[in-house]
């Protein structure tokens, strides 16, 4: 019973994975940019805003991509479905955990005494 009911759970998973091409890893950062020199708004100590994707791989290499202000919120939406899909995954991986576990109402093999 607890595995059909770990099946059927699965199922509903599975059928709610947010399976789209707008996908994306990494983290989008807020930084602010200041000139060394000549632009009036640095000198006021404003800077400029400015959106980066970091996306981070093996053996420590980090790649940056500079975001267009017009485009932050379609980065949003597609880091939110990464995580969506990636915590979806978690989820199915931990049921399937449970499925190999042996049924309890499945008798198990005696022990031999010697």
């Amino acid at each position: 019973m607890i595995r059909k009911r770990a099946l059927q759970t699965r199922e509903k998973l599975v059928g709610k994975l947010p399976v789209t091409g707008e996908l994306l890893r990494g983290s989008l950062l807020e930084r602010t940019v200041r000139h060394k020199s000549g632009c009036p708004k640095c000198a006021r100590g404003e800077g400029h805003q400015v959106h980066v994707l970091t996306v981070s791989y093996a053996g420590g290499r980090v790649r940056q991509f500079s975001v267009r202000r017009e485009r932050v919120a379609e980065v949003r939406r597609w880091l939110e479905n990464y995580q969506k899909l990636k915590d979806a995954i978690e989820a199915i991986c931990e049921f399937n955990h449970d499925l190999l576990r042996p049924d309890a109402a499945v008798p198990r093999g005696r022990k031999k005494r010697d």
